[in-house]
């Protein structure tokens, strides 16, 4: 038998709820999301939630069903934030908003890799060769539990949570089947975070990208053409999803090309804000 990922985060929550008895759903006060992430301390990286009085710690992953609160607390200023997941599989959709080229017909996605994910405040490193790279911001969806041919009805109950990212691409390599893994999937192009919220109504979030503090891209979630249900439902057909495995939904708008320097600030709502600077093309 396997449990999806709502009876996971049930589960947890009640045992986050027993261990700490101030705990509501905290950051933004009572009725603030509650918000899982990865974090580094003095070399060492936990898996924990952001609480009142900092980054409360867990045994492991929130993924294990093992996994029970230590009592440690760190506060939030002294731990650097990591990518909230080391995802397997990373997926983007394509052509999701009317606003950004899409007209319906078939789902469309591709790969990036896992090795292109980087953490809030990590630098985007273009590759040699690099001449046009753009921005795209957008929600990202982490899986909870494994789901392979799920139906639309019950593909919701498989999500962990969702996430802020940057679909990061660079233009100048081309969008073809040979070419879209360098455009989309080379190092540093799957900027993530800061941290991963469950319980949001992911099909109504508001987000926002800022280009050294001036807005470039702004839409809803709810303007996507493909639902969440109905992209976990078809890539299930394809590929066996895991918890962990992370899903880029689209991007919204018109995009534009960065430059050494440049400061990009993706913002969803019950997030919060993905910060990530660019850094020099090699030569």
């Amino acid at each position: 038998m396997f449990c999806t990922a709502r009876t996971v985060l049930a589960s947890f929550a009640l045992l986050v709820c027993l261990c700490i008895p101030t705990l509501s759903q905290v950051t933004e006060g009572d009725d603030g999301p509650l918000r899982f992430g990865r974090f580094e301390h003095e070399g060492k990286v936990h898996y924990g939630f952001i609480s009142f009085g900092g980054v409360h710690t867990l045994t492991g992953s929130f993924f294990d069903k093992e996994t029970v609160v230590t009592g440690n607390v760190i506060p939030l200023e002294e731990v650097k934030v990591l990518a909230p997941v080391i995802p397997g599989k990373v997926i983007g959709i394509a052509l999701n908003y009317k606003s950004h080229g899409g007209s319906g017909g078939d789902l469309q996605f591709f790969a990036k890799l896992p090795s292109s994910v980087i953490g809030h405040e990590d630098t985007i490193t273009p590759p040699k060769g690099s001449t046009n790279l753009h921005y795209e911001g957008e929600m990202v969806i982490v899986m909870g539990a494994r789901a392979k041919n799920v139906s639309e009805e019950k593909a919701l109950s498989f999500v962990f949570g969702v996430t802020a990212g940057n679909d990061v691409t660079e233009r100048s390599f081309g969008s073809g089947g040979f070419t879209v893994l360098k455009s989309k999937g080379s190092d540093t192009f799957a900027p993530l975070g800061p941290w991963i919220s469950p319980g949001l109504t992911i099909d109504n979030l508001k987000f926002e990208t800022q280009v050294n503090g001036k807005t470039v891209q702004k839409g809803s979630t709810k303007q996507m053409i493909h639902s969440s249900a109905k992209i976990i439902s078809e890539l299930s057909r394809y590929m066996t999803l895991e918890p962990g495995d992370v899903i880029y939904t689209g991007t919204a708008g018109t995009t534009a090309a960065l430059k050494e320097g440049d400061v990009v600030d993706v913002m969803l709502e019950g997030i919060g804000r993905l910060r990530n600077t660019v850094g020099p093309t090699p030569k």
